[in-house]
């Protein structure tokens, strides 16, 4: 800031009321700008949700929650919950018994990677690979974020498709 002469009274009141009437402005502006910055930063989140199929789905049947997330490009969904988490003729956790492989059917469950290589293919769609542990195989399959509260699930055995949409 410069520095006025003594006798200049009257002039250095009015620059200080000039100085402070402009920081005053610019506090105002402020004020008002920065919650809209965060308006704006809330309205990017939401759209990244709205784009983004991380997240815990329940299956279009309602018997097991998958939390799918992203694994670099690919994504990856595991069984994160279970209706009915046990057997109820051993009272033990549900095993994987239709598994191909016999060395699979004692493993749980809960836990298991139904994803495999589930690459990019598109806006909002992904391709690979879907274990089905309701009957031990696994399907070409395509994922597809419909909405941010809806992600459609397609299996396919050759030219067969079929699919439901799981929700959050």
């Amino acid at each position: 800031m410069m520095t006025l002469p003594p006798d200049n009274d009257g002039l250095r009141r009015a620059l200080k009321q000039l100085i402070h009437a402009h920081l005053a402005r610019r506090l105002i502006v402020a004020a008002f700008y920065i919650p809209l910055l965060g308006s704006a930063a809330d309205a990017a989140k939401a759209t990244d949700k709205a784009n983004d199929p991380a997240g815990v789905w329940l299956t279009q049947s309602g018997d097991a929650r998958i939390k799918v997330q992203r694994c670099g490009s690919a994504l990856c969904g595991r069984v994160v919950w279970l209706k009915e988490p046990t057997d109820k003729a051993t009272g033990k956790p549900q095993r994987d018994d239709k598994n191909a492989d016999p060395a699979q059917r004692t493993r749980p469950v809960m836990g298991i990677s139904l994803f495999i290589n589930m690459q990019p293919a598109g806006p909002n769609k992904w391709a690979g690979r879907i274990y089905n542990a309701d009957d031990g195989k696994t399907y070409e399959s395509s994922v597809t974020l419909v909405s941010s509260g809806t992600l459609n699930v397609r299996g396919c055995m050759g030219t067969l498709c079929a699919g439901e949409d799981w929700t959050r």
